[in-house]
C-alpha cells in the first residue's frame, strides 16, 4: 500500500466511524434532524477552544518523539501549565485580574511545562532513564502536586473563578465587518500547526529532528549533535504543551479544577492519540484533534438539549478511532530510534 493510499484510507476510516457515531447519537436522542440545529458558528467556534489543548500537547509529542524521546508525560504538562496560569495571575490580581495580568500568567505556565519538559529531558537523554516510566512520572507527578499546591494555596483543590484572555477580532481593514473572533489560544494554535508543518518538511531543523528519531548515528556522523536536538525536541514538547493548558484555563474556563483527573481530563492523552493517527503529521494531528473535539462539543450540546447522551461514551471514541483505523487500515510507523539512548561516538 502506497503513503498516499495509506493517508486516504485512514480519513476514509475516521469518516465512517464518525458517521456511525453521528448515526447511533441520533437514534440515541430520538430526533431526526437535531444535528443540522446543532452544527452552527457556536458550535464550531466551541470545537475550536475544545480542540486547543488536544492539538498543542499533539504538536509537543511530535516534536519529541520525532527527535527520538517518547514523551508520554504531556497530560502532566498540561496539568502543571493549567495550574499555573491560573495561580500566578490569580495571585498578582485576584478575581479582577487584568489581561496584563493573565499574559503573566500565561507565560509563567508555558515557563513551568517548559522546565518539567527539561527536568523529563535530563532523566531521560542524560541518565538514561526508561522514557514510558519517566513519562508517567511526570503526569502522576502533576497529578498529585496541582491539587497539593490548590489545597495551600486556596484551601481546596479548585481554585475561585478569574477573568479570562479577551478575544481578538480579525476585521477587514477600514471597514467593521468580521472575519474572525476568538480567544488568543485559538489563534495561537491556528498559526503553530503550520509552522509546526513547515519546520519539520521545510527545513534543516526538521531534518535534523527525523534524523534524530530515525538514524542518531548518522546525524552524529556529520556533525549534528544528536543531544541538543533531543532536548530541542523535548523543550518544544514542555512549550506546547504549556500553550495547550493555559489555553485552556486562560482561554476558556478561568478557573483551576483539580478534583479527580483535573480540568485537563485525559486531553493530553488524547493529544497523543491524535498525533499517532495523524502519523506524526502536524495537519494530520491537528485534523484529528478537530475530529475528537466535534464529538465532546457534540455531546455537550446534546446535553443542553435536553438528550442525555454519556459523557463517558465520547470519551472512549478517540482511542476507539485510532484501534480500527490502525487494525483496519494501517500500521502508524514509530521513528525507529524512539526511545533508544544514543551517546555520542558509539558504534
Amino acid at each position: 500500500m502506497s503513503i498516499a493510499d495509506s493517508r486516504r484510507g485512514r480519513w476514509i476510516a475516521a469518516l465512517l466511524v464518525l458517521l456511525g457515531i453521528v448515526v447511533a447519537l441520533e437514534l440515541f436522542a430520538g430526533v431526526l434532524g437535531v444535528l443540522v440545529d446543532i452544527v452552527d458558528a457556536n458550535y464550531l467556534r466551541a470545537v475550536l477552544r475544545l480542540t486547543v489543548p488536544i492539538a498543542f500537547a499533539a504538536l509537543g509529542g511530535i516534536f519529541a518523539e520525532k527527535s527520538g524521546v517518547i514523551n508520554i508525560g504531556l497530560e502532566g504538562l498540561l496539568i502543571i501549565s493549567a495550574f499555573t496560569s491560573i495561580a500566578v495571575a490569580g495571585l498578582l490580581g485576584g478575581g479582577d485580574a487584568t489581561q496584563a495580568e493573565l499574559w503573566i500568567g500565561f507565560g509563567s505556565a508555558v515557563l513551568a511545562s517548559v522546565l518539567f519538559a527539561l527536568l523529563f529531558a535530563v532523566v531521560c537523554i542524560e541518565f538514561k532513564a526508561d522514557q514510558i516510566i519517566a513519562g508517567l512520572a511526570v503526569w502522576l507527578i502533576a497529578l498529585g502536586l496541582a491539587p497539593f499546591a490548590s489545597k495551600v494555596i486556596w484551601g481546596q483543590v479548585n481554585s475561585p473563578p478569574i477573568a479570562t484572555l479577551n478575544n481578538w477580532t480579525l476585521r477587514i481593514p477600514t471597514t467593521d465587518v468580521v472575519l474572525f473572533d476568538a480567544s488568543p489560544p485559538v489563534f495561537m494554535m491556528l498559526i503553530s500547526v503550520p509552522v509546526a508543518w513547515y519546520a519539520l518538511n521545510r527545513t534543516a531543523f526538521g531534518r535534523w529532528i527525523e534524523a534524530s528519531g530515525e538514524n542518531p548515528k548518522a546525524l552524529d556522523t556529520v556533525g549534528v549533535d544528536v543531544r541538543k536536538v533531543r532536548y530541542t525536541g523535548v523543550l518544544l514538547s514542555g512549550f506546547f504543551s504549556g500553550l495547550g493548558g493555559a489555553g485552556l484555563a486562560l482561554g476558556r474556563v478561568g478557573q483551576f479544577i483539580g478534583g479527580g483527573t483535573t480540568m485537563v481530563n485525559g486531553r493530553g492523552w488524547i493529544g497523543i492519540t491524535a498525533y499517532l493517527f495523524g502519523n506524526y503529521n502536524p495537519l494530520g494531528a491537528f485534523g484529528a484533534s478537530f475530529l475528537f473535539a466535534s464529538l465532546d462539543a457534540l455531546q455537550i450540546r446534546l446535553q443542553q438539549l435536553g438528550y442525555n447522551v454519556p459523557s463517558e461514551l465520547i470519551g472512549i471514541i478517540p482511542y476507539v478511532t485510532v484501534v480500527v483505523v490502525l487494525a483496519f487500515v494501517g500500521r502508524t510507523r514509530l521513528p525507529s530510534a524512539a526511545g533508544d539512548h544514543y551517546e555520542s561516538g558509539e558504534e
